[in-house]
């Protein structure tokens, strides 16, 4: 078996040194706030995966616009010469706020475009209190899967993985442990 040279820890060690120094530090006079919001995108239950999830995590529904919510368009504001812009039930945005003013947006897949699932991502969730974060992963495992059951962690007193009933993974954080 061949190592990339890169494998040994003192390489990595220094290759993310040498690119830390060569970074421009943004100038923080023109910086803009900025948010990561997590965009997840349903199979036509969007509606009721942030119903759930409302309920679920004491959050509170901003927005649930359906595709007939939204205005006609002509194929010159849709940038696509003959598209057309969707219609129906399906939930075309949908912003969830949770306690602290973190927010979740989906939406459902268009119409007439093929739903791919939601993969590879994973939302995360920390309390401060072991007893909430057990709550929130006991009422996200009903119908849903748990992949790594509640457990001590050496970065939180509880820790554990579920997969609930709408296809999204969650990964929930009780209190942190503390460092030395």
């Amino acid at each position: 078996m061949i190592l990339c040279p890169l494998s040994k820890p003192a390489s990595l060690i220094r290759l993310f040194s040498e690119a830390k120094d060569n970074l421009t530090q943004p100038d923080p006079e023109t910086l803009m706030p900025t948010t990561l919001t997590p965009y997840l995108t349903f199979d036509g239950t969007t509606r009721q995966a942030f119903a759930y999830y409302e309920h679920v995590l004491n959050a509170r529904i901003n927005t649930m616009l359906s595709y007939d919510d939204i205005p006609a368009m002509d194929s010159s504001d849709t940038g696509s010469e003959g598209s057309t812009t969707p219609s129906g039930e399906g939930i075309m945005h949908a912003c969830l706020e949770l306690p602290g003013g973190a927010m979740l947006m989906a939406g459902d897949t268009p119409p007439g475009m093929p739903s791919e699932g939601i993969s590879g991502v994973m939302m995360a969730l920390q309390f401060d209190s072991n007893e909430q974060a057990g709550e929130i992963f006991n009422a996200l495992s009903q119908d849903g899967q748990v992949t790594m059951p509640l457990a001590p962690t050496f970065w939180a007193e509880i820790f554990g993985m579920v997969t609930d009933q709408y296809g999204v993974s969650w990964a929930i954080n009780g209190k942190a442990v503390e460092f030395d």
